[in-house]
């Protein structure tokens, strides 16, 4: 793993603590947006990813299977 990678995951860590100590701080406000936005944030997104099933379902398209001939059980 390079260097690079490292401060990636650094940085990543850094930023969700930050995040938290800001949702922290905002719940101890008894800040409504607090708790408004993360949960408006997490409905969106699944609600994206159902979305996306939905559409990839609806889109896909299915080659229908070749006619496959099956062994007669009197030949054997």
């Amino acid at each position: 793993m390079d260097s690079t990678q490292r401060l990636q995951g650094g940085l990543i860590c850094l930023g969700a603590a930050v995040a938290a100590l800001l949702f922290l701080a905002g719940v101890l406000a008894e800040s409504y947006w607090a708790l408004a936005i993360p949960v408006a944030a997490l409905v969106l997104f699944v609600l994206g990813l159902v979305f996306w099933v939905g559409w990839t379902i609806l889109t896909v398209h299915v080659e229908p299977e070749a006619d496959q001939v099956l062994p007669d059980a009197r030949d054997e």
